[in-house]
């Protein structure tokens, strides 16, 4: 029993009769009804007025949410050709029919392609030559037609090449079915498998498939199953993870086809379990039993393992190991740990090993010849780029697809000869239109933050602005997580740069931008770093004459939207508005409720409240608690009403709580897509119409 109490004054909620008048653009705000709401813990009693909002089932919360929506559109009325401009040009920037780079896997090639029009991918393969005909896996567009959301979330084909698995979502609530597909006949089979997690792999006998499942409360991803098609009746469970802090248990299977991979993951450890993918009904078994802040991934090599670890390197290190003892006593170090570069990945091929690096912010791609020893890198020219490992599902290849992109540079497909250090170019992002990259400039820079740190600032803008101080900016940071803000090219943006905007990235602490240490001076009791850092290159940016606080403008969404509602309690007149998309800024009430998705797993990153010490720390930051009566900026929030990782009441709660503390004039926005999750819409162009409608928001406060 948990040593805190919820004392509920119950009575029915209600709005103020001022509704919003359509199309006129002035209307009244909806007024979400109070009602007490006691929350007790460490003696210390903080009043909710709004905790009513997370009754679902409540019409007067979906009333509410309507409202909201309904006076949205009223006082965007005036942008609406704006918007709808917007949306044709962000739409006419995309080629249409596109598809993706093909990759080649046991005997087929793969790719995704779209038609004109249509708002999902088509999933297909070709046998042995791009030049045979085409086999259409998913037609993801003729299995949305029924639903307002649809996301295929994995699949996979057997060894044989005969049967597809994969995993459909529907509400956006990442609550997955299994469904399967005989690519004979063409035939989908649903399995009446339902709260599935998302992975799904086929085991070597072409008609097992294993698959994780979910806690239908918590959303947790706490289990493994095993679903033989031709035998059982109903997956049988083969792996359940009692430990609340596992947040996510996935399964996988080894590129070499010979293991299949349980890794059960909580925010400092992970464990990691295998089984012959031979013998599917065996037991799975133990690569090394889980410690505290220990964290390793495996591939399988020719009778022996690649280990990239933590274990006594904080940025970690490679490690290898016979098949037979894979104990981490026996590991043996490949490449030694550096202070100074973080070893983020790695794909291994029969004669070469690839290692993704993170040196001074960026990326680097780090080829190991495994039979003459010799290594080399990549080089990339850019200030600012990001590079990683592409698709590579072949081992007996000296090929190495890799991607790369900048604030500048389309997304780039490459593949790179290892033996002859050849580079081929596979595919390039088009950009319809006039798009020239030579016409943008990106920056660096190294912002001194207040405790004497420098905090990596990138930004990029059309080549002809003046610093004159009076430049239209948008500011974006994540900054949670580990979760590295890289620079890449967003085809949307180019419609805020063609009208001046310049658009910035900040580096921020809680991020992994910089190693490991990077991440953890951000989280638990340094937290509040992130924020600092996001103010302190806001200040910079204004310091050296990019933009002045009339026009400058911020972006964060999820545990990015929690650094913006923190941001704009601490210091809202440097900014003129701000966007917080389905922003995570109730910490500690979420953080309490163990019944809430995800919370128990998330002690790790943000403390567990029930710590007197970490209670107050984080009462001290929450951005819900910490309203008070002062003039905000403008504000565009968003939610989705199936959101399983924000739930939709705190920006909900937030907005209300906010128009009960503003002091000012500045408008205060909140869109609920009704129909969606976390990530928004689930079609192409559905999302353009959100990022039409953000984009116009910022424009419209900042008029030329």
């Amino acid at each position: 029993m948990q040593n805190y109490a919820f004392l509920f004054m119950i009575l029915l909620p209600f709005l103020n009769s001022c509704g919003p008048v359509p199309g006129n653009g002035e209307a009244d705000p909806p007024i979400a009804a109070r009602h007490e709401t006691l929350l007790v813990m460490h003696g210390d009693t903080r009043i909710d007025n709004y905790y009513w909002l997370r009754d679902i089932e409540n019409p007067d919360v979906i009333s509410y949410l309507k409202a909201e929506n309904a006076y949205l559109e009223a006082m965007m009325a005036h942008t609406a050709s704006l918007q709808e401009a917007l949306f044709e040009e962000m739409k006419d920037r995309i080629k249409q029919d596109d598809e993706s780079a093909p990759y080649y896997l046991n005997g087929y090639y793969y790719y995704v392609r779209y038609e004109t029009g249509a708002e999902y991918p088509i999933y297909c393969r070709r046998q042995g030559s791009m030049e045979a005909p085409e086999q259409v896996l998913l037609d993801v567009n003729e299995l949305a037609a029924p639903h307002p959301f649809y996301r295929v979330g994995s699949y996979d084909i057997s060894l044989d090449n005969r049967w597809m698995v994969f995993t459909a979502d529907t509400v956006g609530r990442r609550q997955y079915t299994v469904i399967l597909k005989d690519l004979a006949t063409g035939q989908l089979r649903p399995t009446g498998i339902s709260y599935a997690g998302g992975d799904v792999v086929w085991a070597a006998d072409n008609h097992t498939v294993f698959f994780n499942a979910i806690d239908p409360v918590t959303l947790r991803y706490n289990r493994i199953l095993r679903y033989d098609f031709l035998q059982d009746d109903e997956a049988k469970p083969v792996y359940d993870e009692g430990d609340e802090t596992f947040y996510y248990i996935g399964v996988s299977r080894s590129k070499d086809n010979r293991y299949l991979m349980i890794n059960a993951n909580s925010t400092l450890s992970n464990e990691i379990w295998l089984l012959d993918a031979g013998d599917p009904t065996a037991e799975f078994q133990v690569f090394q039993p889980r410690q505290r802040d220990l964290r390793y991934r495996v591939w399988s090599y020719n009778g022996k393992f690649f280990v990239l670890t933590n274990h006594e390197a904080r940025n970690f290190r490679l490690m290898e190991t016979r098949e037979e003892t894979t104990g981490i006593n026996h590991w043996q170090e490949v490449i030694a740990h550096r202070d100074d570069v973080l070893l983020e990945n790695l794909e291994v091929f029969e004669n070469f090993l690839v290692v993704q690096e993170r040196d001074r912010g960026l990326r680097q791609l780090r080829i190991l010849d495994m039979v003459s020893g010799q290594e080399h890198y990549l080089a990339f020219d850019e200030p600012a780029y990001t590079a990683h490992i592409g698709v590579n599902p072949e081992i007996s290849t000296p090929v190495l697809r890799y991607n790369y992109t900048s604030l500048t540079t389309p997304n780039t497909t490459y593949d790179y000869h290892m033996e002859t250090r050849e580079t081929t170019l596979v595919k390039q992002q088009e950009v319809m239109g006039d798009f020239a990259p030579t016409d943008y400039e990106t920056r660096r820079y190294d912002v001194r933050a207040r405790d004497g740190v420098d905090v990596p600032l990138t930004i990029v803008y059309r080549k002809g602005i003046e610093r004159d101080g009076d430049n239209p900016l948008l500011l974006y940071a994540y900054g949670s997580y580990g979760s590295s803000a890289d620079p890449r090219f967003n085809i949307n943006a180019l419609s805020l740069l063609d009208r001046g905007f310049i658009y910035a990235i900040a580096h921020v602490r809680g991020g992994q931008d910089l190693g490991r240490q990077w991440y953890e001076d951000g989280k638990l009791m340094k937290k509040k770093n992130t924020f600092k850092d996001f103010i302190d290159c806001a200040e910079f940016l204004i310091s050296e004459e990019y933009t002045n606080p009339a026009r400058l403008f911020a972006r964060g969404g999820s545990a990015g939207g929690l650094l913006m509602g923190a941001v704009i309690n601490e210091r809202p007149e440097l900014f003129k508005g701000v966007i917080a998309a389905v922003p995570f800024v109730d910490v500690v009430t979420t953080m309490l409720d163990e019944s809430i998705p995800l919370t128990t797993a998330e002690y790790d990153e943000w403390g567990d409240p029930r710590d007197k010490d970490f209670y107050g720390y984080m009462l001290s930051y929450s951005p819900y608690d910490n309203l008070r009566e002062q003039e905000y900026p403008h504000l565009l929030v968003t939610a989705g009403l199936h959101d399983s990782q924000v739930q939709y009441w705190e920006p909900a709660k937030w907005v209300a709580k906010l128009r009960q503390y503003h002091t000012g004039d500045a408008n205060i926005f909140l869109y609920t897509n009704m129909e969606a999750g976390h990530g928004g819409a689930s079609g192409r162009f559905q999302r353009l119409r959100e990022v039409a409608r953000e984009y116009a928001f910022l424009l419209d406060l900042a008029p030329r």
